[in-house]
């Protein structure tokens, strides 16, 4: 069975009340010039109580003794765009957990692979805190870089957790060919998820700006 098999049966729009995951919100606020506007926007509801994220964009990169790195990737439709998407392990954040142990946990539960936090820079093992598109959700989330060891013997035959309503498809592309990859994917009808997408912009400028 493939996910390019989903399809869209109807859309129809969504009252408020009627919503589980998601609300509308409209926000009063003033300008530079002490103009008092109005602005529309959604929000999630999934966020735990006293946590000001909402989940991780898992950079998981494979990693074997006389192999180039790769970037593990995934496949899922989305329904939002009835498109075919290609993305990162991503996934929402539980109550009571750290990003570094979200992204473990949903490493394993999309992949099966088991991975190991490694720092993302000075500032420790997580990214900054990214938002997806603030002019139109309030939605965040952290970067956690881990890496896999594919000569851990779990991971030799990694199998999927995933949830009854989950159908994912991984794969994995060189670092070095991800923005290629990504032009190439998208030439067959695929959708490039942001995160992807910016990953690989900024492989592209590394490398015409000779920083690679």
């Amino acid at each position: 069975m493939s996910i390019s098999a989903s399809k869209i049966v109807s859309q129809e729009p969504l009252s408020t009340q009627d919503a589980k995951w998601v609300k509308l919100v409209k926000t009063i606020y003033t300008d530079p010039n002490g103009t008092e506007r109005t602005w529309e926007s959604s929000e999630r509801c999934t966020r735990p109580p006293g946590i000001d994220f909402d989940g991780v964009g898992i950079i998981a990169v494979l990693e074997q003794p006389g192999s180039e790195p790769s970037l593990l990737l995934q496949k899922q439709y989305r329904p939002p765009i009835g498109k075919v998407t290609v993305e990162i392990p991503a996934g929402l954040i539980d109550a009571n957990e750290t990003p570094e142990e979200c992204a473990i946990r949903e490493l394993y539960e999309e992949t099966g692979y088991h991975g190991v936090v490694e720092p993302a820079g000075d500032a420790g093992e997580r990214s900054c805190l990214m938002f997806n598109d603030p002019g139109m959700c309030n939605t965040n989330l952290h970067f956690v870089h881990v890496k896999i060891d594919l000569a851990d013997a779990r991971n030799k035959n990694p199998k999927q957790q995933l949830e009854e309503n989950e159908f994912i498809e991984c794969f994995t592309v060189p670092l070095k060919d991800l923005y290629k990859e990504c032009r190439r994917l998208e030439a067959e009808g695929l959708a490039i998820d942001a995160r992807v997408g910016s990953l690989a912009e900024g492989f592209e400028v590394a490398r015409r700006w000779k920083f690679l």
